[in-house]
């Protein structure tokens, strides 16, 4: 086939975790010519038009999509799918209805509440324009992290996004402070101290597949530290925080109930959110055991050196043989 492996254009500007994406397209890239296939490489910006010329001239009979923000923001990365859903063109990677929806973290937990599925309680979105309304006291947890409603990769996580119990009464204002400087929407949701997991889903022609589950370790973390994974934790190679954070698969048999609810709610978000591609979701499990859904990630970074590559290799499979597995599983659509 003739594959398009299309990706969000950069500038020089661009944050390291922005830069990310052209590690992930050369590894695209290879594998699809490893597995017998042409590729054209394409960026995308917002000038959609220009971008659809580029696409009608190369005539693939299917996208790649790594399309992961457009003009520095991720609440656009949904634009790309949808022209693609115009064309005609089938891709790989989640539709741009799921893409919106898993983007959208706050709309995401709504979902998932109404799905039935445990997410920490949120206080929001806000806007910076205006407050937000607090819940009662009596509900209110001994922390808050506050994050970002569309940006992803960790962006805005740090020792700052965490505010205590006492400090709640100032919360609304501290989120309309710091939503400019979290893509323009921000929430705050219920720390949950505990363990934290990411468990990562393959597509393929039989259906989704849940790769082994994954445990961030935070090495070295005293009372002191959050035990967060934040922004410095994966982008900046100079940090504490990025050479004590490895990952772990391996758990002894006590952990084995708690594992299977793991994969199973993963897979039950996967239906939930009509998930297609690859996809990570993101777990805390508190002090009993209980897991709780921070986030889904229905583009997840696909890096050879990210935690969805590790969990391919973990589950027995090749680097190829997962971008094979994506490709397969897209239904076949004449275009043009």
């Amino acid at each position: 086939m003739r594959i398009a492996v299309v990706h969000n254009a950069l500038s020089n500007q661009s944050s390291p975790d922005e830069q990310d994406v052209l590690v992930q397209a050369d590894a695209v890239t290879a594998a699809l010519e490893r597995l017998g296939h042409t590729t054209v490489r394409l960026t995308c910006d917002l000038n959609l038009f220009a971008v659809q010329k580029q696409l009608v001239a190369a005539r693939p009979d299917l996208v790649f999509n790594l399309v992961e923000s457009l003009a520095g923001t991720g609440r656009l990365l949904h634009f790309f799918p949808s022209l693609l859903d115009a064309l005609g063109l089938p891709y790989a990677g989640a539709s741009a209805e799921a893409l919106f929806l898993t983007s959208n973290k706050a709309l995401a937990k709504q979902r998932l509440s109404a799905g039935g599925l445990a997410t920490p309680a949120w206080v929001g979105p806000c806007d910076g324009r205006r407050l937000c309304k607090l819940p009662p006291k009596e509900t209110w947890p001994d922390r808050w992290i506050i994050k970002s409603v569309w940006e992803h990769a960790s962006i805005g996580l740090d020792e700052q996004a965490l505010v205590t119990r006492a400090e709640t009464p100032g919360l609304p204002e501290r989120l309309r402070r710091r939503a400019p400087y979290l893509g323009g929407h921000c929430f705050a949701e219920t720390f949950i101290e505990g363990r934290e997991f990411n468990l990562s889903v393959l597509d393929g022609p039989q259906g989704p597949r849940v790769l082994p589950p994954a445990e961030i370790i935070f090495e070295g973390y005293g009372d002191d530290r959050a035990r967060i994974v934040d922004y410095n934790a994966k982008w900046d190679e100079s940090s504490y925080a990025y050479h004590h954070t490895p990952r772990r698969f391996d758990f002894g048999p006590e952990d084995g109930p708690l594992l299977q609810r793991l994969q199973d709610q993963a897979l039950a978000c996967w239906e939930l959110f009509d998930l297609s591609g690859y996809a990570r979701v993101d777990f805390r499990v508190d002090l009993s055991d209980r897991p709780w859904i921070l986030e889904i990630n229905a583009n997840p970074c696909i890096a050879p050196d990210a935690g969805f590559a590790a969990a391919i290799a973990r589950g027995g499979l090749s680097y190829d043989a997962a971008i094979g597995a994506v490709i397969a599983a897209v239904p076949r659509v004449t275009a043009f």
